[in-house]
């Protein structure tokens, strides 16, 4: 980490811990949320999400494939993150990185965890099932990936219309059926500086947090948590804050089902 980022850190940490955040918000409120569905006309499904200035776009694309042979009557489903090269200065153009590959495997273990899809409806004849892809693209970084992340993966399986399988080729024309969701999942990420909790850090809050933690939300269910830095959560705090993630689950819930 550079000098400035050093201080710039130093500064973030003692304004925190007088009780203030960067902006004028509450320690437990999400900046302007918005989800755009549709947006790209060649996916099977799509949305762009929207928290604060942090902006992921997500499609969802189907192929035909092979199941994996302990799930022979099971389709496929996978994540990929990418991290735009303009959504961050420190970002730069290749492969996956590892926080990608990070990030990607969050938002999958919530989707994977709480079976809202049936994958054994993906099952199209012996040998060959429905493999989904969702790709993620981070067009701009401010802070909170994983939320944002997840709402955009969310937005566009809502979106997602189903092919028809005809004579081993998929169709995409016509009346297609909706992809059939059990329920809506989010996530919901606290920093911690301190003895200071807030939801939804923006990407100066993140420089300074201790620690992080994510909670995967399905109505009254945690399916997922997701823990770094080096910064402890007392048993105590974490109760509290799955109580706030429930809240909050509400609140994104009716804004992706608009």
């Amino acid at each position: 980490m550079s000098i400035m980022n050093e201080l710039r850190r130093g500064a973030f940490i003692d304004m925190i811990k007088t009780g203030k955040r960067l902006t004028d918000r509450d320690f437990y409120e999400y900046r302007d949320i918005e989800v755009k569905k549709g947006v790209l006309a060649t996916a099977d499904g799509s949305a762009l999400a929207r928290i604060g200035d942090t902006q992921v776009l997500a499609s969802v694309k189907f192929t035909v494939g092979e199941p994996y042979p302990d799930r022979p009557d099971e389709g496929v489903f996978i994540t990929n993150a990418e991290l735009v090269a303009f959504a961050n200065p420190s970002y730069e153009p290749g492969p996956p990185n590892e926080d990608a590959i990070e990030l990607a495997r969050v938002v999958d273990r919530g989707i994977r965890s709480s079976e809202i899809i049936d994958l054994k409806s993906f099952y199209l004849e012996e040998g060959k099932v429905l493999m989904m892809f969702i790709d993620l693209w981070i067009l701009d970084d401010q802070g909170n990936l994983s939320d944002t992340s997840a709402l955009a993966a969310m937005g566009a399986l809502l979106n997602t219309k189903l092919p028809k399988y005809e004579d081993g080729e998929l169709v995409r024309e016509g009346d297609l059926e909706n992809l059939k969701l059990s329920n809506i999942v989010t996530e919901h990420t606290f920093g911690k500086v301190a003895d200071k909790t807030f939801i939804d850090p923006m990407l100066d809050e993140e420089i300074a947090a201790e620690g992080k933690i994510t909670f995967g939300v399905m109505d009254d269910k945690i399916v997922t948590v997701q823990k770094s830095g080096w910064q402890s959560f007392t048993k105590d705090e974490v109760f509290s804050l799955m109580d706030i993630a429930f809240k909050k689950h509400s609140e994104l819930k009716s804004i992706l089902t608009k």
